[in-house]
């Protein structure tokens, strides 16, 4: 589903459409090297989506924490190294930070 070409070695690890409280709409990945998100475009007439703009590129090392957030409205919640946040509201925000956290404590162990 993501128009972004992987990287050499980089697997799929999680993906999920969802939106983000500042870019709204689009497809979370996380790979072993990075996490992405892309902005979607669709249509109700059609039903079909399609992935715009890359909006977020960062590569995990550059993650300084992640925690989940909410009870009804549940939000992946990540920092950067740079103190920027983004809240993403995935559906299962608690398997998110389990994946992230697991694939941040492999990173030069491939």
């Amino acid at each position: 589903m993501s128009s972004v070409e992987p990287r050499k070695g980089e697997k799929l690890v999680l993906q999920e459409d969802c939106a983000e409280d500042k870019f709204k709409n689009g497809i979370l990945t996380l790979t072993n090297q990075r996490i992405i998100f892309e902005k979607t475009e669709g249509t109700l007439a059609t039903l079909s989506k399609k992935t715009g703009e890359l909006l977020l590129d960062i590569t995990l090392d550059h993650i300084s924490n992640c925690k989940s957030e909410g009870f009804i409205i549940k939000k992946l919640v990540i920092t950067t190294t740079q103190n920027k946040v983004y809240k993403f509201g995935v559906f299962n925000n608690s398997k998110w930070v389990k994946e992230i956290d697991k694939v941040r404590s492999n990173i030069g162990h491939d």
